[in-house]
């Protein structure tokens, strides 16, 4: 059966940036900058195109208790 996100869990992300081993996601909290990490593997696995993420941060959301990122439709 599909994980099925719950939309409040969903955060927009509003930067990216590289790091040696992954990227970094960006989201305001209130006003707050906050940041998870992915790394390349988790990527793939997620199906994310990391350069995508990269140049378009803002065409992506983070699922932050899941530890996941979905792309905005």
């Amino acid at each position: 059966m599909p994980l099925l996100l719950n939309k409040k869990s969903m955060n927009d992300i509003v930067g990216s940036k590289k790091m040696e081993n992954g990227i970094v996601v960006f989201w305001m909290d209130k006003k707050e900058k906050m940041y998870e990490s992915f790394n390349y593997a988790e990527l793939v696995d997620m199906k994310i195109n990391a350069l995508d993420l990269l140049e378009r941060p803002k065409s992506y959301k983070v699922d932050v208790p899941g530890h996941k990122l979905i792309v905005q439709k």
